[in-house]
């Protein structure tokens, strides 16, 4: 099958997405495509010719996969679209001001267009089944992998302290968490690349670490402490379980079907929540966790690969 993967991400964030397409690439055979950088100009060419009007006219693959909810207006093509999450559609307001004026407009018009809409988890599922109205029979569930470097065993990072990971923006509500974790009265250190929305770390940010350093740090930390308000997975939650660290986390949220039932469930809104769940969550061993592996995702897509060219 010759499929054709958008690796545009790639040039642009060293976050989720990226690690989505490069676990993606090292097990499929895919031509890559890609447009474009970071530039100003290039966003705007990007989204409004080459997504929607160039990828229209591609026609000498199999199936063509966007692996972000860009992706053709009039495909001629079979195409698959994943889509990570929906909250530029729910909050446009976290995001910044091009994306949250040209992003609602278009994108859904994006997705209803594809053959196939694979969702990183049933949550994300739900939402694109109510928000889009795309047919349920359209959709399939494919969440992401666990790198294997992210297991209990092997070096970790020396200190008492508690850890947050993630792109430093508006819904990764680092504020609450900071708070919180003085509350408690525990360290805490920030791993994550800086995003937008006049979001500021503070003097535990470590910025952006490789899997050998994240690895031990997860390990090394009495939990991860993910009260984000608004994700279609979070892959923190999962690498931190895979390494055995238990997880504070979102109740009623993406991340509390990924923990599988074993993390400690706080109301992100709350700071005293947040509090108590790493008060509750440093004394409370992770059982029984079983992270998705990159091979099953990857049989997974292969597998909506399949269905749409049928």
């Amino acid at each position: 099958m010759n499929v054709a993967l958008d690796v545009t991400a790639l040039r642009l964030t060293r976050a989720g997405t990226a690690r989505y397409i490069e676990n993606l690439l090292a097990r499929i055979d895919a031509q890559r495509i890609a447009f474009g950088d970071a530039r100003r100009t290039a966003v705007l060419a990007r989204e409004l010719w080459w997504y929607p009007w160039r990828l229209s006219a591609l026609h000498d693959v199999d199936v063509l996969h966007c692996p972000t909810y860009y992706g053709p207006l009039r495909p001629r093509v079979p195409t698959v679209v994943t889509v990570h999450d929906l909250a530029v559609l729910r909050r446009p307001d976290w995001f910044p001001r091009w994306t949250r004026t040209y992003a609602p407009r278009v994108v859904p018009h994006m997705i209803r267009a594809a053959s196939r809409v694979i969702a990183v988890s049933e949550f994300t599922a739900r939402e694109v089944e109510e928000v889009l109205r795309v047919p349920r029979e359209r959709l399939h569930v494919v969440p992401n992998g666990v790198d294997p470097a992210f297991t209990p065993d092997g070096p970790r990072a020396e200190g008492d302290y508690v850890l947050a990971v993630g792109t430093l923006e508006p819904r990764k509500n680092l504020r609450r968490t900071i708070e919180a974790a003085r509350r408690v009265g525990v360290e805490l250190r920030i791993v994550g690349d800086r995003g937008w929305g006049d979001v500021e770390p503070g003097v535990g940010w470590l910025g952006r670490v490789g899997d050998d350093e994240l690895a031990p740090l997860y390990r090394g930390a009495r939990c991860l402490v993910y009260p984000s308000l608004y994700e279609g997975f979070g892959i923190p939650v999962a690498e931190a379980l895979a390494c055995g660290t238990p997880v504070v986390t979102s109740r009623d949220s993406a991340m509390a079907e990924i923990a599988q039932g074993t993390a400690v469930l706080v109301d992100p809104e709350d700071v005293a929540s947040i509090a108590v769940g790493i008060a509750e969550a440093v004394e409370r061993p992770v059982e029984g966790y079983r992270p998705t592996s990159w091979d099953e995702a990857a049989a997974g897509t292969l597998a909506v690969y399949r269905e749409a060219a049928a």
